[in-house]
């Protein structure tokens, strides 16, 4: 309950922002579309094309530093398009306002705004991305690495030793000790910093692990954490 109270407080008001913004400018964007023939469901397409093409292409952009992909070009082509969302609605904002300069202001103040709150929102969504811990190479079992190793590089992915087979050989049955522990130091260090646990990607770049192991580990902090 908590945690959502805070949510509230922290979002809410960009997000009423965002609503009422965007209110005022699909309004002017009908508006002008009606003036200009499209009639009736046509001026409210017109106008939902024009906003969540904004939105559209800010979601593209966030989701391109996510995953890092590099742009071909000097712009990228979700930034492009994010411009043309903004000269289409500022300009049909401008178009329905007095040919006057407080009229110009008062008339762009809505798509000002949504455009706003969409790059706080999109921000907020981002945040600066830790760079992934360096991978150490594999350490036989029971093997601590060396101590001329910073302690800041994550424990060697040595798998735990478990229940010996016929053989005499070790079972691996999962991460390391060492592992699960680092991995809960940076899980709690996202949690406390962001207000939400850490997923799977975040985790497999911070560690630099493979997605199946940085899954074994959250799975082991995840019931490691519902056994306590």
């Amino acid at each position: 309950m908590r945690r959502l109270a805070c949510w509230l407080l922290d979002t809410g008001p960009v997000l009423v922002l965002a609503a009422i913004a965007g209110a005022g400018s699909f309004t002017h964007i009908r508006d002008t579309a009606t003036t200009h023939g499209q009639t009736g469901w046509m001026s409210w397409a017109v106008a939902v094309c024009v906003d969540l093409t904004c939105v559209m292409a800010a979601r593209e952009r966030q989701r391109d530093k996510k995953t890092g992909r590099v742009r071909s070009g000097v712009v990228s082509w979700p930034t492009l398009v994010l411009a043309g969302g903004i000269v289409l609605s500022l300009a049909a904002n401008l178009h329905q306002a007095e040919p006057t300069l407080w009229g110009w202001l008062t008339a762009a103040t809505p798509a000002g705004a949504f455009l706003i709150a969409v790059s706080m929102l999109e921000r907020r969504t981002t945040g600066p991305q830790s760079s992934p811990a360096p991978v150490l190479a594999p350490s036989p079992v029971g093997v601590m690495p060396s101590s001329s190793v910073p302690s800041s590089q994550a424990p060697a992915l040595v798998p735990a030793p478990g229940p010996a087979t016929q053989d005499g050989q070790d079972c691996e049955v999962g991460p390391s000790p060492a592992l699960v522990d680092y991995a809960r130091r940076v899980a709690d260090e996202h949690h406390a910093k962001h207000g939400r646990p850490i997923t799977r990607d975040l985790l497999r770049a911070r560690l630099g692990v493979s997605n199946q192991l940085a899954s074994d580990l959250l799975r082991t902090l995840r019931t490691a954490s519902e056994s306590a």
